[in-house]
């Protein structure tokens, strides 16, 4: 990374303060409980007739995505694909292919930190029942988590499972996914300035006229306080933390982010936020990253152009990567 965009991202990080949005006839706000959280559209326009067609849109594309790789509805593609694809090779759209394809390339690029099988053992989780799989059912799934096991043809758009008791989930790129699909859309309609938000992946569109967008980094154990604050323009932000889908049991905290080696919750970090060019690529690394640790996850940030790191680890100390750091003289 060149030293004059290691100096700006250090200065940026260092000086900000927190994000605070203005309400004027100008901005217009919308949110939706879509795909199992809070879809929020923010967007500048001089038109509001173009701005609620375009909020219309963006809502419209996140039911379509939802529709489509939610595991929660029986009838979605990611649905079929777990009913069938260990019997026969199953037919999928072309959209799916693709974005199954790169959580494959996520994890060859992780080697094996993130992996959209993990869903073979975290289907036995219940975070909002307190339910966790004992040793037993753990040892007896866990080999099925392993992503070469899921083969796709993409000539002939199918995808299969080479083994018996493999589930994928896309929970770990899809609303990363969604949200840059968003932006594209704002794009298209002609809005220079805006945002779109599915829980902790956002995508911005330009600055919020004249200043960076300003994005707080929460404390992981206290949800009032900000452990940093982090300047956007036309970038994407995710968080993967321990506290957004959890519940505790012994002293012992079990959260959605599972590690594929061993099938139980990651335990290294409390969270992870990675700023990037795409937020489908933010979204994964965030995952990645929580798995993998601080050391080798900034390792793997730091190998990576234009993406950085904030983390807090499992004893509440944050650490930054490369970007974020002073330049050296």
């Amino acid at each position: 990374m060149e030293r004059a965009v290691v100096l700006r991202r250090f200065l940026m990080f260092a000086g900000c303060l927190l994000w605070s949005v203005v309400a004027t006839a100008e901005w217009y706000t919308n949110e939706q409980a879509i795909m199992g959280t809070v879809i929020r559209t923010e967007l500048w326009s001089d038109d509001p007739l173009t701005a609620a067609e375009a909020i219309r849109l963006v809502n419209e594309e996140m039911h379509r995505i939802d529709r489509s790789m939610s595991t929660y509805k029986p009838d979605s593609e990611i649905s079929r694909i777990n009913r069938d694809a260990a019997k026969n090779p199953v037919t999928i759209s072309a959209e799916l292919l693709e974005l199954i394809a790169r959580g494959i390339e996520m994890s060859r690029l992780t080697h094996g930190a993130f992996d959209i099988t993990y869903a073979s053992v975290g289907q036995l989780y219940d975070f909002r029942a307190g339910v966790r799989p004992d040793e037993k059912q753990i040892a007896a799934t866990l080999p099925a988590i392993n992503y070469r096991f899921v083969e796709l043809d993409l000539v002939e758009r199918t995808v299969f499972f080479a083994r018996q008791g493999v589930r994928i989930d896309l929970g770990g790129i899809a609303k990363g996914y969604a949200v840059e699909r968003g932006a594209g859309i704002l794009r298209a309609q002609g809005i220079a300035h805006g945002l779109v938000s599915a829980g902790g992946d956002s995508r911005v569109l330009g600055d919020r006229r004249g200043a960076p967008w300003i994005v707080g980094v929460r404390d992981p154990r206290n949800s009032d306080r900000v452990v940093a604050r982090l300047p956007l323009i036309d970038e994407a932000i995710s968080t993967s933390g321990d506290y957004e889908r959890f519940f505790e049991e012994d002293g012992v905290r079990y959260h959605h982010i599972i590690s594929p080696a061993t099938g139980h919750s990651a335990s290294e970090v409390r969270s992870v936020t990675i700023i990037g060019p795409d937020a489908t690529m933010t979204d994964g690394l965030a995952t990645s990253v929580f798995v993998m640790g601080v050391d080798n996850g900034l390792q793997l940030i730091d190998s990576l152009d234009d993406f950085e790191a904030v983390i807090v680890d499992q004893h509440g100390r944050l650490h930054r990567s490369g970007g974020f750091l002073p330049p050296k003289k």
